[in-house]
């Protein structure tokens, strides 16, 4: 309902807001997860916690119409895919999850960026 309030989000904006927030909780979800595993982990824990920061300041950053947010969507969206990437190593629930859900984001920041 916030969302629809804010008067400056075009469509793409809003749904690179919902997309960037969701991808910030997968990330928050698959690091702590990745921690109980033991392993090799270490690698996707640093990028998950690295997007669950850039996809949480990208969204505020939107929020706020910040002349930023076009070029914070494409660093957004080159994080999440190396992030899905590295995901996409690990069989297990929570990683392919997260993967998925940062193929998404990373699409919704480049249409975003390029509207």
């Amino acid at each position: 309902m916030a969302l629809t309030e804010i008067d400056h989000l075009t469509d793409e904006m809003a749904d690179c807001t919902d997309n960037c927030l969701e991808a910030a909780q997968a990330c928050e979800w698959c690091a702590d997860a990745c921690a109980d595993e033991g392993g090799d982990m270490a690698q996707c824990i640093r990028l998950c916690r690295d997007v669950a920061d850039l996809t949480t300041l990208h969204a505020r950053f939107m929020a706020r119409n910040s002349n930023y947010s076009a070029d914070l969507a494409e660093v957004c969206a080159g994080a999440c895919e190396e992030c899905a990437e590295e995901c996409d190593r690990h069989d297990v629930e929570h990683c392919q999850v997260c993967a998925a859900v940062l193929r998404e984001c990373a699409e919704t920041c480049r249409n975003m960026a390029s509207s």
